[in-house]
């Protein structure tokens, strides 16, 4: 299969360039060059297949170029560092479910992709005969950072340094990423907020100056975020295996509609959904869920995506992003594929921080999309009662996106079809702000949180987080946004 990129003028044949590459030399993200279909007897095929069964088949439409039994293989191993089941499909009311996307290594659905794109980079330079070892370069709100930490931790010819903002993660989400093991590791904290970590670390791509800098010290830049097809490819299939699940377990008909309400930041967890929809999956509306960083809940409601507004931190960190760059893959789809819009619609924020799309595109975004968010204290008050009621406890990104389905049946009462919520992250990650809200609880300390968390939920805590307290913290160091390049040098160097 080809892939093309958003604004034209580069198309690489195979997945494999596509992925090793991650962004695209004018600066667009790749895109299949077009949907590869799942028809209903192939979804009848899967009902009984194992997770990793179900996402080889997904996944291998794509990656034509890769051995598909390789690729079993490597799911097969990837998935085995899950706790049971990958993705658990949890029924939570009438009419509503929790897909669990945080079973993993690090407790949060990045999981679910980050455990496969070290196989997917590392033989994809084999496919294309690159010789150069491999240096990714990860921008953070949290979760990705660990994620591809631990991903690619003492990988073979590839280094990861991680960039997240200083003061702008959860303290376990910290404490995580700078503790990590391997040699083949680094993490640096940046100056302001998660927008500045992403701009800075694109302004590296983008720079064919410093690449020629890291290619003379035998280094090529490759991303782990999901601006990279290679991260966004294997989170189509949990849209899938959710959607089989439903139908293996009765709760709805083969091609029966549902619905996904999912907490959104970087538009990349949404923006899989509906390229399952492209696939041929019936999903009928995707509900884009935020915090009070609501950027795409008004560009949903009003065709204008404009950054020009207060940045919030939240307790959901991993979502305060008012810089979502996964729905530029979207835009390419809504403008009917015309490459040259998709780049005057990118280059306007860097002048006005603000763009509008025509009246056309807004309905065509409109046919599958609308947006919600939750404030703090509704995100408090939708776990809270999600807990009173039921007895499960969710993270506080989750909350946001149970709250977005709550409202739509408060709105749409008649409405039948089946919803599922994604749950991005174990409430264990979040330890003290999900025991204020399902208890009133306030306490300082992580660990202390955890603890009395565990007494209120009686879930086992992961090991993972719960062995964070001893391990010793290796990475400190805070730098300037324009000072990253030197960061990365210094890096590298340190062979």
């Amino acid at each position: 299969m080809n892939f093309i990129s958003t604004r034209g003028g580069e198309k690489v044949n195979g997945a494999a360039k596509a992925i090793v590459k991650g962004l695209a030399d004018d600066g667009g993200l790749f895109v299949p060059e077009s949907f590869p279909p799942v028809t209903r007897e192939e979804l009848e095929e899967m009902l009984p297949l194992s997770y990793p069964e179900r996402a080889a088949r997904i996944l291998g439409k794509y990656l034509d170029d890769y051995d598909s039994g390789e690729l079993l293989a490597a799911l097969e191993a990837a998935y085995s560092k899950f706790e049971g089941d990958p993705a658990p499909l949890v029924r939570i009311d009438d009419g509503i479910y929790l897909l669990e996307l945080w079973h993993g290594p690090t407790c949060a659905f990045k999981d679910m992709a980050l455990t496969v794109l070290p196989y997917l980079l590392r033989r994809g330079s084999d496919i294309c005969g690159i010789k150069e070892k491999i240096l990714i370069l990860v921008a953070t709100s949290g979760d990705t950072g660990k994620a591809a930490l631990e991903g690619f931790k003492d990988a073979e010819g590839i280094k990861i340094m991680v960039f997240y903002p200083d003061d702008g993660v959860s303290k376990m989400q910290k404490l995580q990423m700078c503790t990590q093991e391997g040699g083949n590791v680094n993490v640096v904290a940046v100056k302001g907020n998660f927008d500045d970590c992403q701009t800075a670390v694109k302004q590296i791509f983008a720079d064919a100056e410093q690449a020629k800098i890291l290619k003379e010290r035998g280094y090529i830049l490759s991303s782990a975020n999901s601006i990279n097809f290679g991260r966004l490819a294997p989170q189509i299939a949990y849209y899938f295996s959710a959607y089989l699940d439903l139908v293996s377990g009765g709760q709805i008909e083969m091609g029966e509609g549902v619905d996904f309400s999912v907490p959104t930041g970087n538009f990349g967890n949404i923006l899989a959904a509906y390229y399952a929809k492209r696939m041929g999956l019936p999903v009928r509306r995707l509900h884009c869920a935020s915090n009070m960083n609501n950027v795409l809940t008004d560009f949903l409601s009003g065709g204008t995506y404009d950054t020009r507004r207060e940045f919030y931190k939240t307790t959901s960190p991993s979502m305060d992003i008012l810089v979502s760059s996964n729905l530029e893959r979207l835009l390419f789809e809504v403008c009917g594929r015309n490459a040259g819009r998709t780049a005057d619609l990118m280059k306007e924020p860097e002048a006005t921080e603000a763009y509008t799309v025509t009246p056309q595109e807004k309905a065509a975004v409109n046919e599958t999309f609308d947006g919600g968010f939750a404030n703090e204290d509704e995100v408090v008050e939708t776990v809270y009662d999600v807990f009173c009621d039921t007895g499960y406890t969710m993270d506080t990104h989750t909350g946001c996106a149970m709250k977005v389905a709550l409202d739509w049946f408060e709105k749409n009462k008649k409405d039948t079809v089946k919803m599922v919520v994604v749950s991005t992250a174990n409430p264990y990650k979040f330890p003290q702000d999900v025991l204020y809200a399902v208890t009133g609880n306030d306490v300082k300390d992580s660990f202390k949180g955890i603890k009395r968390l565990h007494a209120a939920m009686a879930v086992a805590v992961p090991k993972s987080l719960s062995g964070l307290r001893d391990k010793p913290v290796r990475f400190s160091k805070t730098a300037k946004r324009d000072k990253l390049f030197e960061e990365v040098l210094s890096f590298v160097d340190g062979d």
